[in-house]
Formats: structure tokens, C-alpha cells, sequence
């Protein structure tokens, strides 16, 4: 089997991130990755806090902690939630850790070994309120193209434009909100992407026909507009420090590098913080999986769209410019925005439904199923409270949950508490044993091309060809007449649910795991359901004790929707 190498982005660590951050990266990533284990491949799940920046030390500023502090405990509080979602991660680092640190700094003296870095006297925006040189983030002002009034002096977040701070209309600093700002001259690294372009042109074009369009378009327009040197370092108290082996004069003026330059390198160091975390005995060898591993290891990156572009092209042509042989990504699965009715999830105004408030609300499969079946691939979706409820309470409740529960509950009734004999299969059951058998097909064939709304569509439908072969057999009313077609019809819906319990996993974990705990099967090391298995349904034989388990999907009510919409905000129009 493959070797899977899986990162989505690393989520900022400046403060719970939002659902649409959730859907748009670590979650596909995470059902991804459950998949692919269960089908046998040896899989590297790897993700990380991304904690240099501005936006790091401006929040510790607010909390009154030093800088480091803050992010140790905000990268704990992040875990805290992602766990509660069951993001099955190999490894959650941190992009501060001294491995990271290394890799960075080995990666820049490499680049300037070979001739792609050059240091350069700039123009920077100076505040005499603050006292110091403003970093990108620190400068806030309007968009010269598209008019929002709170873009960075990096990025417009509204339109996801590239900006340098100097681009801003009516620019102000961010930490003290003076519109005083002067522009002074000081050194910078800057990263020779224009000496990079052909070669980030040729690797791209051998991978965009792969890409979904989305990612493949972002990284065609960026090549077209044609590739700009850019400052990677920055006037920060925190971040990865310029090595004083090479350029001594910028280490002694504290430069670090900026985190756009170190964050996608963090991949890689929190590999190392996993290989480097192994238990006693244990021996991992994390090089394998990012040097010379072309041809053992295929790379897939998760992140949404304003992510792109430092992922297919600016970070591919850092590792071209090292010139040596890591691994690049194979397939970038990247997703549009999933907005709030309509407008903008936003952490930095506190827009939407966030992670811990949902987890505070129900259970993480509510939310998982939800934004897979309803992830922003082919355009932007929309959550809102009504679309959440009818679907959990359609999909979830009726369709799996209430088929679960009726078929134990009827057959506990019924037959006592192990499962019934009955006869042997007729029609009905090996129609449905083939049509379980195509949906399944169609189901892998969905996960293994990365759509996810396309294999939540088809998990779906098997879940439906249960109620449909139960509605068809009617066991309440054939036990009238017929105690052992009933015994059979109980015997093939509790090998259905055995098959839901192990296919739905990487969905909804949870509540698979408790369907699979209702049978006191001795011996069941079943990871994933095979043609044959699907069409014979004979997982769970006669006789197996069985319980009921507590109701895996609660029903909301028109009072949840109207205690969610109080809570959260519905339609803002």
C-alpha cells in the first residue's frame, strides 16, 4: 500500500478558530486520512499551530502575557478543541519549536548559498507613537482594490489581494491606532521568486491538470501576474531568527524571518517534533517521508483558497530554490469559503459559529457529517441554522439514527437480546446486497477522488437502502404471520448496521464506534467492507449478543433553531 503524507493549514494561534476555518482544511484532512487507514495505507497526518506573526503578539499584548506564554496556552486550548472534534492527527506541533527553528534557518542559508536570497535597503513604515518599524500586520488601512477598510498591510482579507503596507489608503498602525507614520529606511532579506519562475512554472504545469480548478486557477493567475521578490524577514520580537552565521549585522538588529516563510516549512518541522516525540522503544524516521520521497510518499495538502497561493506557488519555490531533494505536494485539495448567511465567518471580528461554541452546543458528528456533506468545493455554501437543523434531523436522526434504534429495540422486543436466525436470504436481501455493494463502489470511488460532497451524498444512500429494504420487509407486520422471515429481515438490517458502523467512521467516528459496541462479536477487526461482504451481509451471525444503544442523534426542535438563531444571529438581512 501507498504511503500518504497529509497536512491541512495550520490554523493561527491567535485565538478558536471558526467552523469555516474547520471545513476548509483540518476536517477534510481528517476524514481523508481515517479513510485511507482504514483501506490499509500507512498514513502521516501532520498539522501544527502557526504561532510568529503579528497577530500573535498583538493578542498576547491584549492578555498582558509574554509572547511565548500566550501561545503555549493558546496551542493547548486549540488541541483541547480539535480533539473534542476527533481530528485523529499523528502529530499537532508548533511552528516556534526549535525543530522548526532549525529547518528554517537551514533553508535560508541554503537559498542564499545558492544565489536566491539577497539583502536590500527598504523604505518601511515607521511609528514614532510606538517607536518602532511596523511589520506588515501592524499597518491597517483600506484597500486600494477593493475598498474594505480593514485590510493588513500584508493581505486584503476581504479579497485576499497581496499588499505591501505601503499600498494602504489612510494607513494606521495597528497597535496604537496613530495615523502619524513616517517611512525610514532598514535592511531586509528578500526571496529572488523572479529567478524562480520558470522553474515554479514547469513543476505547476505538471501538476495543475490533477488540481481541482480552484487550486490549479489561483496558482495560473499568480504565474500569469508573474512572480515578485518578496521581504522575508521582519522587525518582530518574535519569530525564527536570521542565523548570525550568515548575516550577522540583521541578527544583531533582532530580524526574524517572516511567518510566511517558516510556517510552510513548519510541515516539515512538525514531523520532527513527531519523529523526535516516538515513545521509548519506538524509532521514527521522519526524512523518509519528505526526502527523496517522490516515489514513495504521495503528498496531499487541504487548505481554503486564501491559502493557496503560498502552497502552490511561493513555498514549492522555496524548496526549488534549496536544491535539494524534499518533497513537494502531489495534490492540493482546496476549498472555497463556507460563509454565514451569507457573509464572511471571521475570527478577528468574531463572526459565526466557532469550534468550542459548537462543541458546546452538540456533539462534533453533528457538526462533522454537516460541513462535509455541505463543504464549499465547487463554490461558496452557506451555513445557516435552518440548513443545519433540517439537515441533522433528515440525515442523521431519521434516516441512520432512527433505523438503528428501531431495528435493536424491535428485535430486543421481540427475539430476545442476541441476534435471530432466521432463514436463509431471499430476494430481497440479495437485491439489497448488490445495491449495498454498488453504493459502497460508489462511495470509495467518491472519497478516493477527494469529493466530499459527492461521498457524504453516497454514505447517505446507504443509509436510505436500509430503510428502504426495512419499509419493503415490514418485520412489524411479518412477524404477524411469519416469525422467522421476520428473524431474517432483523438478522440482514443488524449486518447493515455493522457495515454503516464501519464505513460511516470516517464521518461521524463517534457514533460508529457505538454502533459497532452494540454487538459482542468476538473477534471484530473489520477496518473496511469488501464487494462480497456487502452483498452476502453476514458480518454479525445468529446468536451474537447485541445491545440498544442511547440514541445516537437527538431531534432538534423549532425551539433549538430559535435558541440557535437568538444565540448566534439568523438571516442578517
Amino acid at each position: 500500500m501507498a504511503r500518504h503524507l497529509i497536512t491541512s493549514a495550520l490554523p493561527y494561534i491567535n485565538g478558536i478558530k471558526h467552523l469555516g476555518n474547520m471545513v476548509g482544511s483540518m476536517l477534510p484532512a481528517d476524514v481523508y486520512s481515517r479513510y485511507l487507514r482504514q483501506r490499509g495505507h500507512e498514513v502521516l497526518y501532520i498539522c501544527a499551530t502557526d504561532e510568529h506573526g503579528t497577530p500573535a503578539e498583538l493578542a498576547a499584548k491584549e492578555q498582558g502575557l509574554p509572547v511565548d506564554e500566550f501561545c503555549a496556552q493558546a496551542h493547548d486550548a486549540q488541541k483541547a478543541v480539535y480533539d473534542g472534534f476527533a481530528l485523529a492527527f499523528d502529530y499537532f506541533g508548533r511552528s516556534s519549536s526549535l525543530q522548526n527553528v532549525d529547518i528554517t534557518q537551514h533553508f535560508a542559508r541554503r537559498l542564499n548559498k545558492n544565489g536566491f536570497i539577497e539583502e536590500r535597503a527598504i523604505r518601511q513604515v515607521y511609528s514614532p507613537a510606538d517607536g518602532r518599524f511596523l511589520p506588515d500586520r501592524y499597518v491597517e488601512g483600506t484597500c486600494p482594490h477593493c475598498g474594505y477598510d480593514k485590510a493588513r498591510g500584508d493581505q486584503c482579507e476581504n479579497c485576499t489581494r497581496v499588499l505591501d503596507p505601503t499600498d494602504l489608503i489612510n494607513p494606521r498602525s495597528a497597535i496604537s491606532g496613530s495615523t502619524d507614520l513616517e517611512v525610514r529606511e532598514t535592511k531586509h532579506l528578500f526571496l529572488l521568486q523572479s529567478k524562480l519562475q520558470h522553474e515554479v512554472e514547469e513543476w505547476v504545469a505538471r501538476h495543475e491538470d490533477e488540481w481541482p480548478q480552484l487550486a490549479s486557477s489561483i496558482a495560473r493567475k499568480w504565474l500569469n501576474e508573474g512572480l515578485h521578490d518578496r521581504a522575508i524577514t521582519r522587525d518582530l520580537d518574535w519569530g525564527v531568527p536570521v542565523p548570525a552565521d550568515t548575516w550577522p549585522e540583521l541578527a544583531a538588529e533582532g530580524k526574524v524571518f517572516y511567518v510566511w516563510f517558516d510556517a510552510p516549512i513548519e510541515y516539515i518541522g512538525a514531523t520532527k517534533e513527531w519523529a523526535d516525540a516516538a515513545p521509548a522503544g519506538e524509532t521514527r524516521d521522519w526524512k523518509s517521508w519528505w526526502y527523496e520521497a517522490d516515489d514513495t510518499v504521495r503528498y496531499t495538502e487541504f487548505m481554503a483558497k486564501d491559502n493557496v497561493p503560498f502552497h502552490t506557488v511561493m513555498f514549492p519555490a522555496t524548496e526549488l530554490g534549496v536544491r535539494e531533494p524534499w518533497k513537494k505536494v502531489d495534490y492540493v485539495k482546496a476549498f472555497n469559503w463556507l460563509t454565514y448567511y451569507g457573509g464572511k465567518f471571521s475570527t478577528s471580528q468574531r463572526r459565526g459559529v466557532f469550534t468550542d461554541q459548537a462543541l458546546d452546543i452538540l456533539p462534533a458528528d453533528y457538526w462533522r457529517y454537516f460541513l462535509i456533506a455541505n463543504a464549499p468545493e465547487s463554490d461558496d455554501s452557506s451555513f445557516t441554522w435552518e440548513h443545519f437543523t433540517a439537515t441533522v434531523n433528515k440525515d442523521l436522526a431519521d434516516t441512520l439514527g432512527n433505523f438503528v434504534n428501531r431495528v435493536l429495540s424491535f428485535s430486543k422486543k421481540r427475539f430476545g437480546e442476541d441476534v435471530p436466525e432466521g432463514g436463509e436470504p431471499g430476494e430481497a436481501e440479495a437485491k439489497l446486497g448488490v445495491e449495498i455493494a454498488r453504493l459502497l463502489a460508489e462511495y470509495e470511488e467518491q472519497m478516493e477522488a477527494l469529493q466530499f460532497r459527492k461521498a457524504a451524498a453516497a454514505l447517505r444512500a446507504l443509509w436510505s437502502a436500509g430503510n428502504s429494504y426495512l419499509e419493503e420487509k415490514a418485520p412489524w407486520l411479518e412477524i404477524k404471520t411469519n416469525q422467522v422471515g421476520a428473524a431474517l429481515t432483523l438478522r440482514t438490517a443488524m449486518n447493515l448496521i455493522h457495515l454503516y458502523a464501519v464505513v460511516s467512521e470516517p464521518f461521524i467516528p463517534s457514533s460508529s464506534a457505538a454502533m459497532r459496541r452494540a454487538f459482542s462479536l468476538k473477534e471484530d477487526t473489520a477496518t473496511w467492507v469488501t464487494e462480497a461482504e456487502a452483498k452476502s451481509l453476514t458480518s454479525v451471525p445468529a446468536g451474537t449478543p447485541f445491545t440498544v444503544p442511547p440514541v445516537l442523534f437527538a431531534k432538534l426542535t423549532d425551539e433549538d433553531l430559535e435558541n440557535y438563531k437568538e444565540r448566534f444571529g439568523g438571516d442578517p438581512a
